[in-house]
């Protein structure tokens, strides 16, 4: 995806009258809309001076909640006060997340009329068996119309998954990423299911009932997603919820794979299986090599993790790393020089089950 200069704004819970037992967030009532108006507003107006880049395509992005379930009224009202920034030539456009339930004709045509460019769907399963047992209310092919009724009419669709969910496992992990890629949206959003303090998931966890993934089985399922995705020309934007004041463990966050940088984890060790393919027969040479700066940190790893294990695993004696502009990946050994083709290695990577 191009660059984006993106103005969040975060709406109550209010726009959800369901509570998926992931989730903790309760229904609220008697909401001051008039002051959540204000608010967006001052908001908005604020982050605009925030971009150095004033070149990139600038968006609005309603977050939290389900921004379609809001009452009418008050879904017109912040719709109104992103599309005054349009009007000013500030904003190119707005975006917004939802449940797949909440989507029809009349909703598409609003969210059209006021600017909207992009919605994102929150899935997180489709297997219907999880999705009951989660309490999300709608079954499957709910997703499969509503996603082809936002890209009818012109929408850019973005879906999110949830990996782990109570009653799922790697293989309906997968069959609903397989089905991700026939929807074909241009981009998604994969959440490592946590269990979050004070919702009915907790209970289950406490209980001996529901057991999340580790981190390491985590890992390893987003390296098979994050390729099968790649292959397909889909956008991964996100892995992994967004670190905050209580989304960590020991505060909201009980157990579960939480980890700050999950992405990164994720690519860095896709970098290094590459690595292995063609470093396996290197062994006891000194090896050099050279890589563009926006891939070094997912080459040598957090913390050196990467070049560390190289090193011990295939006893390199001298194993240096250099930061380039070029865009191809190229190793030198004491014998040889060869490239390494991460685009080629990503679509044909071969994951947990085929």
């Amino acid at each position: 995806m191009s660059k984006l200069n993106i103005i969040p704004v975060f709406v109550p819970h209010y726009g959800c009258p369901n509570d998926c037992i992931f989730c903790n967030q309760r229904k609220i009532t008697n909401q001051n809309y008039i002051k959540d108006f204000e608010e967006t507003r001052k908001s908005i107006e604020e982050y605009l001076n925030y971009f150095s880049n004033k070149d990139n395509e600038t968006q609005i992005a309603f977050y939290g909640g389900s921004f379609t379930g809001l009452p009418m009224d008050v879904m017109k009202e912040f719709l109104s006060i992103g599309k005054s920034f349009i009007d000013q030539g500030v904003v190119n456009s707005l975006r917004l997340s939802t449940r797949p339930d909440y989507i029809d004709e009349n909703i598409l045509n609003i969210l059209k009329s006021y600017g909207v460019s992009t919605i994102e769907l929150g899935v997180q399963s489709l297997v219907d068996e999880v999705l009951i047992t989660n309490q999300r209310n709608h079954l499957s092919d709910v997703v499969y119309s509503s996603s082809k009724l936002i890209k009818e009419f012109g929408f850019k669709l973005g879906l999110q998954q949830m990996l782990g969910l109570y009653k799922s496992d790697f293989k309906k992990d997968l069959y609903t990423t397989e089905e991700f890629v026939k929807i074909a949206p241009e981009f998604v959003r994969v959440y490592p299911t946590l269990v979050i303090k004070d919702s009915f998931l907790e209970k289950l966890y406490l209980d001996g009932k529901y057991k999340p993934y580790s981190l390491n089985e985590t890992i390893e399922l987003c390296k098979d997603i994050f390729c099968r995705f790649y292959k397909n020309g889909i956008d991964v934007i996100r892995i992994g919820l967004q670190p905050t004041d209580n989304i960590t463990l020991g505060k909201d966050v009980v157990a579960g794979p939480f980890h700050p940088s999950i992405r990164q984890l994720t690519i860095q060790e896709l970098y290094k299986d590459a690595m292995e393919e063609v470093l396996k027969n290197f062994s006891k040479q000194d090896i050099d090599v050279c890589v563009n700066n926006k891939e070094l940190n997912y080459l040598v790893g957090n913390k050196g993790s990467n070049k560390k294990y190289i090193i011990e695993k295939y006893d390199i004696k001298n194993f240096k790393v250099h930061g380039t502009k070029d865009d191809k990946i190229t190793i030198q050994s004491n014998k040889d020089m060869l490239e390494l083709d991460i685009d080629k290695f990503l679509k044909s990577y071969r994951g947990l089950i085929r």
